[in-house]
């Protein structure tokens, strides 16, 4: 256990941290879920919008890194451009 008082701050603060980084993934995850569970291609491309919103705000939070997020963006866009062909 930590013993100096920055470092139980910083213990306090990681915890903060780690919940909120682990929402943002979650989120993530969910709305590219919804991109493959559409069924139309209205709502494909609804969906598809969402979560290119929720991967960039992630990617500007430096939650996850930009190249990752750009290539979720882009195997997300494949799947809705083949489902719809």
């Amino acid at each position: 256990m930590a013993h100096h008082k920055s470092t139980k701050k910083q213990m306090r603060q990681d915890v903060k941290r780690r919940a909120r980084n682990r929402a943002v993934k979650s989120e993530v995850r969910s709305v590219s879920k919804k991109v493959a569970a559409a069924t139309s291609p209205d709502e494909a491309g609804k969906a598809l919008s969402e979560a290119a919103s929720a991967i960039d705000k992630a990617a500007k939070k430096r939650i996850i890194h930009w190249k990752t997020a750009a290539r979720k963006k882009s195997r997300l866009a494949k799947r809705v451009k083949a489902s719809t062909v």
